[in-house]
């Protein structure tokens, strides 16, 4: 695995939102799925010539640099004789997992399909079965979409380019003279016709791997028009090099999800996309199920991975957290299948997802008094109860000025994730809480508690260092709601980074029909911030306000990576 920001360019044919929602339909109902690589590279499990290969399972080949005529004899040893498809997909069921994404072809070329085009594949290892047409068969029986990762990266194919000195394989000496790029796409199109036409419906064509390449010269249009051309159903991730059905952040959750676009996060349980003997270190079943969770309250997918081993088999370790998984899905399954992302902008105690008429509250922090604070929510609540229990006991619900108070048990009835549905009239209204002003009447506005609104902005990072970045789009906009008790005027401090290559935009913070302005500095990189006063702004009556940040021409690359808004109070 392996991901880089891709360019972008029209997306294919004409389709209309109905047709596009329902094509698109399956894959938003499911919100969870199975990643499973799995290849040559098992065999060696991230050892070579008995010492360790720092790299992720899978890119053992590129991390022990290890040319092809000394990786090509695993196909000898690929025999996974334990290899048990209606186990795998029972795994996956029981998770309640609903669809499977699985390495046709990772970088290193080998098949794991009877590929008429190449003896480097399945079939000409001891194993001598298709792997892919047991485990679609199986996923078919089983109700379980298929769904085929395919790289454009071949590290095994004498005609994929480019290699050997100046490439990022300079340890790949095969000779360059002969090759053809264009023949190689010949072949690679060959076999995504074999996985689209031997093996039934395919929910998803994962891409990967076309980062060294531009879209042109991968002919993506042409190689997408094919695919639709005999699967008009099929979904394609945005790994083409062209942005297509939905994006794929990997080993990360946006933090305000990707609004705009449908998006799957794909992440590892340890950390190693392929089987790797060393690797330990892995995430709790807390930890799994609170992103699972996270993931559907922005409006995500979890796509999550498991690296069999040479033998066939899902590690124990990996079955037990998908067990877990599975045992919480079956009590509070009704929050996540099918769920949109959260209408509120922040919950202290843990997250949010909708369906028409009802809010699902996972509380990760159970309260001690409990008292459930429900912030800003306007809607009259017709009922809440607990999903774990069956008969729908309503719960005391309370309204104050500003909140929805929800009387709980005294103890939670789950330590990792309870959920409080709460039915309510009409379409959710939820007014977000107002930054107050602190007591010296400092006004602070931090990232973390402001709307971002627009195409390119995201908020990044971790608890506690966070900013607005990828800021691109000269029309996105930040904006915070903040209480104002002690009117005046008012200093205005942006606190932010920015490289040289990208300074000198310059941009506004307004409140009302003021507005003071700045020019974005050069702080040394994206990660040194500095603080820069830019003006002042009057606010003469206590009351509710709404501060806006927005570039005030075309970024060079990115606006500034913002960490947030000082309003300092100005001695009278």
């Amino acid at each position: 695995m392996c991901f880089s920001l891709l360019s972008v360019s029209p997306a294919f044919g004409e389709e209309s939102k109905a047709d596009r929602d329902a094509r698109m339909g399956w894959w938003r109902e499911a919100k969870f799925g199975l990643f499973i690589h799995w290849g040559l590279y098992a065999v060696p499990g991230g050892v070579w010539k008995g010492k360790p290969v720092p790299t992720a399972g899978e890119w053992i080949m590129y991390g022990g640099k290890i040319p092809v005529p000394e990786y090509e004899p695993l196909v000898q040893q690929f025999n996974p004789v334990k290899f048990d498809a209606k186990q795998w997909v029972r795994i996956a069921k029981d998770a309640g997992m609903k669809y499977i994404v699985i390495t046709s072809k990772h970088h290193d070329g080998f098949c794991l399909f009877d590929s008429k085009l190449t003896d480097y594949d399945v079939m000409s290892t001891p194993f001598k079965r298709d792997i892919m047409k047991e485990l679609s068969d199986a996923c078919h029986e089983a109700g379980i979409k298929i769904c085929w990762y395919h790289s454009i990266l071949d590290w095994h194919h004498p005609d994929y380019l480019p290699r050997g000195q100046g490439s990022p394989r300079p340890w790949d000496t095969r000779p360059t003279e002969g090759a053809n790029f264009e023949r190689y796409l010949d072949y690679m199109n060959g076999e995504l016709r074999e996985l689209l036409t031997n093996y039934g419906e395919i929910g998803i064509l994962w891409f990967d791997g076309g980062w060294e390449h531009k879209p042109e010269e991968l002919h993506s249009q042409d190689i997408v028009n094919m695919i639709r051309g005999i699967q008009p159903k099929i979904i394609i991730n945005n790994r083409c090099n062209i942005p297509q059905d939905y994006d794929t952040p990997e080993q990360e959750i946006p933090a305000t999800g990707i609004p705009g676009r449908d998006w799957e996060t794909c992440m590892t349980m340890n950390n190693t996309w392929g089987f790797k003997s060393t690797d330990t270190n892995w995430k709790s079943k807390e930890d799994l199920i609170r992103k699972l969770v996270d993931i559907a309250s922005k409006g995500g997918n979890f796509l999550l991975n498991v690296g069999p081993t040479a033998e066939g088999l899902i590690p124990d370790a990996s079955v037990e957290r998908l067990a877990a998984m599975g045992d919480w899905l079956k009590t509070n399954g009704d929050s996540i299948y099918g769920s949109s992302a959260s209408v509120f902008k922040k919950l202290e105690w843990g997250r949010c997802t909708t369906k028409p008429g009802v809010l699902y509250l996972h509380v990760f922090d159970w309260p001690k008094d409990g008292k459930l604070a429900v912030p800003g929510l306007k809607n009259e609540v017709k009922k809440a109860y607990l999903l774990s229990d069956k008969q729908r006991k309503g719960l005391q619900t309370v309204r104050s000025e500003k909140d929805v108070t929800i009387t709980v048990p005294e103890q939670a009835p789950d330590a990792i994730a309870s959920v409080v549905a709460v039915e309510i009239a009409g379409e959710p209204n939820v007014e977000y809480p107002a930054v107050q002003q602190a007591a010296d009447g400092k006004i602070s506005l931090k990232v973390i508690d402001a709307l971002i609104l627009g195409s390119t902005a995201k908020l990044e990072g971790k608890d506690g260092d966070m900013n607005v970045g990828f800021w691109t789009n000269p029309k996105d906009v930040v904006t915070w709601e903040f209480e104002v008790r002690k009117p005046g005027t008012f200093s205005v401090k942006a606190h932010y980074a920015c490289e040289k290559d990208a300074a000198g935009t310059r941009y506004a913070v307004e409140v009302g029909d003021q507005q003071a302005t700045g020019e974005v500095k050069d702080t040394g990189s994206w990660t040194k911030y500095t603080t820069d006063e830019i003006g002042a702004l009057k606010l003469e009556k206590p009351g509710r306000y709404t501060l806006t940040v927005r570039a005030k021409g075309k970024p060079k690359s990115a606006l500034m990576n913002l960490r947030g808004i000082t309003l300092s109070l100005k001695p009278s």
